[in-house]
């Protein structure tokens, strides 16, 4: 079977540790969702699965329409644009919490055994 091989990164072996360590994943916890970069599509791809944005986004585009247009255009993006902009903050402030509390995690200070 597979063998795990532990080294600790003191003095003398960290020559060693920094070869070896290349090979394997790190044990850093991350429970966040988004990055920067992927904030806005991945938030508005996850907010069109709900079926009530689905319909809220046919009416706007079906008031586009000239022959079926019920008001003003731009009247009838606003309650969509304000509900995606709440449920996208909302959603932006619970992924820097965990964030923050995974860096908090991931930089605590550990005992390890040593002989």
């Amino acid at each position: 079977g597979k063998r795990r091989i532990v080294i600790p990164c003191l003095g003398h072996f960290k020559e060693e540790y920094e070869k070896v360590s290349k090979l394997y994943m790190n044990n850093k916890i991350q429970t966040t969702k988004y990055t920067l970069l992927n904030f806005l599509p991945r938030n508005l791809f996850e907010q069109f699965h709900r079926i009530a944005n689905l319909y809220f986004l046919f009416l706007v585009v079906l008031n586009w329409v000239p022959l079926v247009e019920a008001f003003q255009k731009e009247i009838t993006m606003l309650p969509l644009v304000a509900v995606l902009t709440i449920i996208a903050v909302k959603d932006g402030l619970e992924d820097y919490s965990k964030y923050k509390m995974d860096k908090e995690i991931n930089n605590l200070l550990t005992k390890v055994y040593s002989r």
